[in-house]
């Protein structure tokens, strides 16, 4: 099963994409919360071998376009609390804060 992180801004989302066992099917990039970019991601997400189950951050309502969007394309969508994502794996020495690393954290 493919994990589809994406971690939710105002307007935009980072995107990251992984198969199991942390293989990486597409580095962290940002989408605009248009139709035409909420339409490409569901193509890509599509096109990749398998199934796949997207987490997102419960982010005020800027997650909710989104979700929407991506659930009436027929994709399995999850909002998660930003505090539990932040509490996950949270034991790490070094700690890095963006975006991208976010996005992954939350595949």
């Amino acid at each position: 099963m493919n994990a589809v992180g994406i971690d939710v801004s105002k307007g935009k989302s980072m995107v990251a994409i992984m198969r199991p066992f942390g293989e990486i099917v597409s580095t962290p990039f940002e989408i605009k919360h248009t139709a035409s970019d909420i339409r490409s991601l569901v193509e890509l997400i599509n096109s990749v071998e398998g199934e796949s189950r997207i987490v997102m951050e419960h982010t005020g309502r800027y997650y909710e376009v989104l979700a929407h969007q991506l659930s009436e394309a027929n994709l399995f969508v999850s909002a998660i609390n930003p505090k539990l994502i932040k509490d996950f794996d949270n034991d790490s020495l070094r700690k890095v804060k963006s975006d991208k690393a976010d996005a992954f954290k939350i595949a």
